[in-house]
């Protein structure tokens, strides 16, 4: 740890997760923002001196951990979709030559023979030191960023019975833990939950005026560092974008819908800029390693109480003063529970339904904390 990470000792509960799995115990470690998970899974990849396979939900998560393993001297890799030819053969020599020692995998490549062939070769000659399944909270129907190809990840014990397996999440509720456990079919997993409480962060939550764009500004004027504006729609990404440029904000846009190789170069920016301000979807930020991010700023009412945790949470990751302002309006929960509805449409099996109807109650408990009158870290660790 001291070598490759500079640390000389650990933060809150990653000592017991770390030793569960050089011990070969299964673990789920529900960790804060900041709180160092992903240290769980690279130091016994270090330790064991073999391959760690993490599961990952977005490539700039993967793309992100994987350039700061590097630039530590440890050899890290990732394979999805959007991988050009050179870097896949160069992640597949690594792993014949067995010198890789931490893998990312978009869920989705697990359906594929050629992966779960790699996994079964790696656990049966014993160089597959743990499997570790990042935002885990994603395989659980009641938790706030659920993901269908996490239900698949089942499957991943029967391919490796032997090898311990790490599920990590910054937020989980009783309910989204048990679930985690079930689907995973974790075996006597030590379970880790440290308190989601971040002393270094003011929040504040305030009404949104017609033209929000004042507060915006005096907002990033008074910050500190990297600055992260959530915006909930692609369109309101780039007019936001926009509109702080034309207010000599140099503002860059991230969202799903951009091509690769813009997305590529607004994280770039976001991670070696003095001063970056990038406007983005929630999606953006899980597992972005800046340290100093001054202002997390939402312009609009966060959809769940776990998830506006998290999505704040990236802020202060240094340890220093951060804020997180919310901007928001009475209509945000109607827009908000009418996209929810929307999206339910489309199916009316009785999972569905009840997912639906737990988004519109964490949506109300959301909407309690931004209206209420008690201190905003309270309300929100109360409603988690």
């Amino acid at each position: 740890m001291q070598t490759h990470f500079g640390w000389d000792r650990f933060r809150a509960g990653q000592r017991a997760v770390v030793e569960a799995v050089l011990e070969g115990r299964d673990a789920l470690a529900v960790l804060p923002t900041g709180g160092g998970k992903s240290l769980c899974y690279q130091l016994p990849a270090l330790v064991r001196d073999g391959l760690v396979v993490v599961i990952s939900p977005l490539v700039a998560l993967m793309e992100d951990q994987v350039l700061a393993l590097q630039k530590r001297g440890i050899t890290a890799a990732c394979l999805h979709a959007g991988l050009d030819p050179g870097r896949r053969q160069q992640a597949m020599a690594r792993l014949r030559d067995e010198s890789l020692r931490l893998l990312y995998i978009a869920p989705e490549r697990l359906q594929g023979e050629a992966t779960r062939q790699m996994l079964e070769n790696h656990a049966s000659e014993g160089r597959l030191v743990a499997l570790a399944v990042d935002e885990a909270h994603c395989i659980s129907a009641w938790g706030h960023d659920f993901r269908p190809d996490y239900r698949r990840l089942g499957m991943i014990r029967r391919l490796c019975p032997g090898v311990p397996m790490l599920a990590l999440s910054a937020t989980a509720a009783p309910r989204v833990r048990a679930d985690i456990l079930r689907l995973l079919d974790l075996r006597s997993p030590l379970v880790q939950v440290s308190s989601a409480r971040r002393v270094n962060l003011n929040y504040t939550m305030q009404r949104r005026p017609r033209d929000p764009m004042p507060q915006v500004l005096e907002a990033l004027e008074q910050s500190r560092g990297a600055a992260l504006i959530y915006a909930r729609t692609r369109r309101s990404v780039e007019l936001w974008a926009e509109r702080l440029r034309e207010h000599k904000v140099d503002a860059t846009p991230y969202h799903a819908g951009l091509d690769p190789d813009t997305r590529r170069t607004a994280l770039t920016r976001f991670l070696e800029q003095k001063r970056p301000v990038l406007v983005a979807t929630v999606a953006f930020g899980m597992g972005v390693d800046r340290g100093d991010v001054g202002l997390v700023l939402h312009l609009d009412l966060p959809a769940t109480p776990e998830g506006y945790l998290q999505e704040s949470g990236r802020a202060g990751r240094d340890g220093q003063p951060a804020s997180c302002l919310v901007l928001f309006s009475p209509g945000d929960r109607t827009t908000l529970s009418w996209a929810m509805q929307a999206s339910g449409r489309s199916g009316s099996s009785l999972e569905e339904r009840r997912r639906l109807d737990l988004a519109q109650q964490q949506l109300r408990r959301m909407e309690a904390v931004a209206e209420g009158e008690m201190c905003r870290e309270q309300a929100l660790l109360l409603a988690v």
